[in-house]
Parts: C-alpha cells; structure tokens; sequence
C-alpha cells in the first residue's frame, strides 16, 4: 500500500510537536519517573488531539538517535491549537516544576496535511 501526500488547500493541515528530552548522566530512576509523571500532566491539555509518550525502540541502525531519555509526541488539529497547548498554564507549570529534570530537548515542529 502507498500512501500519498494530499496538497489540495481543502485538506486540513496537522501540526506534530515533538520533544526529545534527554536527562543527566547521573539522574536517578526516581528522577526519571518524576519527568514521566510531568509528560502525564501535559496530556491534559484540551487541545492535543493525540499524545505519546515513548522511550528509546530496541532498534539498531546507525541512523537511529536511542540516546533521549523520553520521546513526548502530540498531535494537533492545526497551529492555532498547537498554541494553545504553549500558553496553557498545565505546560507553564510543567516547564516550571520539571526543567530540573533534563539537561536537553530537542523539539521537533512539523505542520502538513494528513496522510490518506
């Protein structure tokens, strides 16, 4: 089966937001869980169309980057909402409470029609 890039203006455009977050050489596994819980919280957000969160595939080859720590993907109707997921107090208290916990992130924005 092939997939194919729809680019008529009618089709709506999807917005990906996708965080890598990489934690200290030394953080502890209850740090670790600790970030974890905070990716919970921010899949409360009403405007996230589709949230996951992930850890690093067992998978080998040499393109693959496995050395984050956590992987937050959310899915957004449009830009518009993927701005509100920004300005919500629950991500304002995340980075707040959480920022601690990585040393890095790596964000990934993507913006295109969805695939049919």
């Amino acid at each position: 089966m092939r997939l194919r890039l729809m680019t008529t203006s009618s089709v709506p455009a999807l917005f990906v937001h996708h965080v890598l977050f990489y934690t200290p050489a030394g953080a502890s596994e209850a740090d670790k869980q600790t970030l974890l819980e905070g990716l919970h919280k921010l899949a409360r957000i009403p405007s996230i169309k589709m949230a996951h969160i992930g850890t690093p595939a067992p998978t080998n080859r040499d393109v693959i980057e496995r050395t984050y720590t956590y992987s937050w993907l959310c899915l957004f109707d449009n830009a518009e909402q993927e701005e509100e997921y920004q300005q919500h107090p629950i991500h304002d208290e995340f980075r707040n409470q959480y920022a601690r916990y990585w040393e890095k992130v790596v964000i990934y924005d993507a913006i295109g029609p969805s695939l049919s």
